[in-house]
């Protein structure tokens, strides 16, 4: 079977993760805003930095622009596992346009078998390397640019909200103390 057929079968599947895996551009709005100050509050008044409620919507929101990786663990690891391995072998070896025909077009895969063992990399469309494959290892997850930028905005906007509300805190218990204060 030639290569050209090969990766032309695989076209629907990627195509299908494709769909998966595209995520639209994140913006912190005005909303998101306001539920970080109010989680923000509740935490100051708690003294809790980062409480549950904040760490959820975090991980909510940096899932938004996150790429599907289980989808594309899942493809490549059905590829390494299935029994045309006579055709896995010619997609591993072929130029890199092959391999991303398999992956979708936004993905690259680099398959690495010289050296000290062989290493499986994906990188989104930006270049930078969302995942990483070594036998010793298995699978670990690398964050992409997108995902580092949502987890910087959102942290920045608590950090402002927490000191904000944690100042407004201390200055009421300084207004009650010295009320307490006067009239001792």
């Amino acid at each position: 079977m030639d290569i050209t057929r090969i990766a032309k079968s695989y076209q629907t599947e990627c195509a299908t993760i494709e769909k998966m895996t595209s995520k639209k551009n994140w913006k912190l709005s005005d909303s998101l805003q306001k539920k970080i100050t109010e989680y923000a509050k509740e935490d100051a008044a708690q003294n809790v930095y980062m409480g549950k409620k904040f760490l959820n919507l975090r991980k909510n929101e940096v899932a938004k622009v996150a790429p599907n990786r289980a989808a594309l663990v899942g493809k490549i690891n059905q590829r390494m596992r299935s029994k045309n391995v006579a055709d896995m072998k010619k997609i591993q070896e072929a130029d890199e346009r092959w391999l991303r025909l398999l992956l979708g077009e936004s993905y690259k895969a680099e398959f690495q078998s010289e050296g000290t063992g062989s290493a499986i990399h994906v990188y989104d469309r930006n270049g930078d390397e969302i995942l990483s494959y070594t036998a010793g290892v298995g699978w670990h997850e690398k964050e992409s640019k997108a995902e580092t930028q949502v987890h910087g905005a959102l942290k920045a906007a608590y950090y402002n909200a927490f000191h904000a509300a944690k100042q407004e805190i201390n200055s009421d218990n300084r207004k009650v103390q010295e009320n307490f204060n006067v009239q001792v």
